[in-house]
């Protein structure tokens, strides 16, 4: 085949025809499209064939030059090879032989309550002093912290998804495009209520404006960036000095809404609750597609493990009954 415009014609088509099923496909959209201008800059006219697959998976910008980023990537493109064969059928379809499987999930950083008023804290103090952006600041984080959002959910929220008379959050066709109602903890409201006060005073009060907003530049009263967002937390996780309990190389933004999930299982083990009866509300609380991704914090993570080994243990000691 021609590459250039064919190719991402085609990449075009695939994504498309997905789109339609449901899925959103926006990682995979923008590593088709890299793809696609990597094949047109080295002026291929020759099958999709692996080895060009590979030179492209190597090339990840950010450098990581490890097997399992390459890995990730690569099986990026292996659906989308699938389906073209379809159209040549001498298109290759690269298998995990190449950098070996795609890493499983790695254990996260818990937070534990100390950190997060450490982190709220450490957001309360920024500059420049009497202006919103402190405010916007831990509020967000604080959110995050109590109700697990992804930070992607936190930054779509408008004012009209913030019901602080009926105490609920609506989280609108995010991940998986689902969309949730989320009842929030009476310290939460009071929170978001505070908030919302000083936020009224810079306007921007209307149902469909962001409710976290940009305080200065270009971004003043638009919706806060997710860049802008990560850049000012690495910033305030220099100053903590915390000691990283996870494997991502540091405590992230996202391990704010694991260590909410990972309290609520304590929690409800504490208070005798059914943990197995628990974890769909769960499930659904957090917008998980699958039951599975919600139970994996119960062997992915230290602070559960012994709650997963109890639980084994109690299915190999529970007695056996003939059935007559």
């Amino acid at each position: 085949m021609s590459a250039g415009i064919d190719l991402q014609t085609r990449v075009n088509e695939y994504l498309a025809e997905r789109r339609r099923l449901g899925f959103e496909l926006d990682r995979m959209g923008g590593a088709l499209t890299s793809f696609a201008n990597f094949v047109a800059a080295a002026h291929l006219s020759t099958p999709l064939t692996i080895d060009v697959m590979v030179d492209w998976a190597r090339q990840d910008k950010a450098q990581h030059r490890t097997q399992a980023t390459w890995a990730r990537r690569l099986e990026l493109l292996r659906p989308f090879a699938r389906w073209m064969r379809q159209f040549d059928p001498n298109t290759e379809v690269p298998d995990e032989s190449i950098f070996g499987q795609v890493p499983g999930r790695v254990t996260p950083h818990i937070y534990s309550e100390q950190e997060i008023i450490e982190l709220l804290a450490a957001a309360r103090s920024l500059g420049p002093f009497g202006s919103l952006r402190p405010v916007v600041f831990e509020t967000l984080f604080g959110l995050i912290a109590s109700t697990g959002l992804r930070v992607s959910e936190a930054l779509s929220l408008v004012n009209a998804d913030v019901d602080l008379v009926a105490g609920t959050l609506t989280v609108r066709m995010t991940k998986f495009t689902k969309s949730r109602m989320l009842p929030l903890h009476p310290t939460t409201v009071v929170a978001l209520l505070a908030y919302r006060r000083l936020r009224s005073k810079a306007g921007h009060c209307s149902g469909d404006a962001p409710f976290f907003i940009g305080t200065r530049g270009r971004r003043h009263g638009q919706p806060l960036a997710d860049r802008q967002v990560h850049r000012v937390f690495l910033s305030l996780r220099s100053q903590m000095g915390w000691v990283d309990r996870g494997c991502h190389g540091g405590p992230r933004i996202h391990d704010l809404r694991h260590s909410f999930a990972v309290r609520r299982v304590i929690l409800w083990h504490q208070q005798g609750i059914d943990v197995d009866q628990a974890m769909l509300s769960l499930s659904t609380y957090l917008g998980h597609a699958k039951i599975s991704n919600t139970y994996w914090y119960l062997t992915g993570v230290p602070e559960l493990m012994a709650l997963a080994g109890n639980k084994f243990d109690e299915f190999v000691q529970a007695p056996e009954f003939d059935d007559e």
